[in-house]
């Protein structure tokens, strides 16, 4: 196999893998009463995965889905710069639809062993905030 194709098929197993983590943390999150706004929004600083209302709350979602962890878990590929840039699309979002007063926060939903027997779903409300 050429290294364009191994690069290729790799690039489709992770697009498929980051649907495969979306689609179960939305299942979980409207199973604990989140109302889902929009999902892969864009941004000119990139991608918020989830936006969602929960009990009055904008919350802003950040997906994490790792087949293995040997590369570390889920939750821990959401380091201080993600939580950054992840910050830096919801201030562009709450700008662009003027919602600036609006209470908000950002949550994380990691998810370890994604489509395997023992996946698990972990859901951290409150996993960051703006200042950082």
């Amino acid at each position: 196999m050429l290294f364009a194709e191994r690069s290729s098929a790799m690039t489709l197993a992770r697009q498929q893998l980051g649907i495969l983590g979306e689609t179960l943390a939305v299942d979980e999150l409207t199973r604990r009463g989140y109302a889902i706004l929009d999902r892969r929004y864009r941004t000119r600083h990139g991608e918020i995965d989830i936006i969602a209302d929960h009990e009055g709350t904008l919350v802003f979602v950040e997906v994490k889905a790792r087949e293995d962890i040997r590369c570390g878990t889920a939750a821990e590929a959401v380091t201080r710069a993600k939580q950054r840039r992840i910050v830096s699309r919801a201030v562009e979002y709450l700008a662009r639809h003027d919602l600036g007063e609006r209470r908000c926060r950002f949550d994380v939903v990691a998810i370890d062993y994604a489509g395997s027997e023992q996946q698990r779903i972990t859901v951290y409300p409150h996993a960051f905030d703006a200042t950082g």
